[in-house]
């Protein structure tokens, strides 16, 4: 068995995009997913201590007003995202810091 553990290196955020066909079910997640890693190499986002991980999961469990994008470590959920408010996210909140106040549906609790 080994016993080395992984290791990670330092991120700024994580976006996790929802992919699946019950919130959006022409599946425009898959496209939005494509176009962050686009939208994350433009403004100098994918390595480094300030990059941005992404992922992609089938289901959030939200299974409407999608494509639903989340944004950790903050815990912001952003519902019915379209490719330009997608580009607004990497660049007013991933970026410079500034959620996408009438774009949010929820929140985690801290």
């Amino acid at each position: 068995m080994n016993s080395t553990l992984p290791t990670m290196d330092p991120y700024r955020h994580h976006v996790v995009v929802c992919t699946g066909s019950y919130c959006s079910a022409d599946r425009r997640g898959r496209a939005l997913y494509s176009q962050l890693a686009g939208l994350l190499q433009r403004e100098d986002m994918l390595f480094g201590p300030d990059r941005v991980k992404r992922s992609e999961v089938p289901c959030l469990g939200v299974c409407e007003g999608g494509p639903i994008v989340v944004v950790y470590p903050e815990g912001v959920w952003y519902s019915g995202v379209t490719p330009a408010l997608l580009e607004r996210i990497v660049v007013e909140h991933l970026r410079d810091g500034r959620v996408i106040e009438a774009s949010v549906f929820h929140r985690l609790q801290s």
